[in-house]
């Protein structure tokens, strides 16, 4: 696992922000040299701290897309092997851990009513999940 110092913690920040910023622009607001960022950029990489690069676009630009809230219960103490395998599902667009009744709380972001079906098919199948309970999201008020 992965110990996230300073520098790390700074670096993802800025990447939060802008994902697409050229390391010598982030090696100079670090006050550090290039290759330490991309150094450290690699093992984040690496240890699975980054999982990617995405774009995030407008919620206007989204508005044909099928969104919801998916609570998950987990069988056992699978939930570390759930959460790799979820991960793998593309329309998962994020994954909290939670107390309470459910163990974690999925958003999905579906282009179609038949991909919204199958994620949900997906999500019920992978082994761990023991329950589920999804809510559409008709709209942001």
């Amino acid at each position: 696992m992965h110990i996230f110092d300073d520098l790390d913690r700074s670096l993802l920040s800025i990447l939060r922000k802008d994902g697409r910023a050229p390391l010598s622009k982030i090696a100079e607001i670090l006050s550090v040299s290039r290759a330490t960022v991309q150094s450290r950029l690699d093992r984040l990489i690496e240890s699975g701290a980054v999982l990617g690069f995405t774009v995030r676009v407008h919620q206007d630009q989204e508005a044909d897309m099928i969104r919801a809230i998916m609570s998950i219960e987990v069988t056992g103490k699978s939930t570390t092997n759930l959460i790799k395998s979820l991960r793998g599902i593309p329309e998962l667009y994020s994954l909290h851990s939670t107390n309470g009744a459910w163990d974690l709380i999925a958003e999905i972001r579906a282009a179609t009513l038949a991909d919204f079906d199958r994620v949900l098919r997906d999500v019920r199948e992978t082994d761990g999940v023991l329950n589920s309970e999804t809510s559409i999201l008709l709209s942001s008020v």
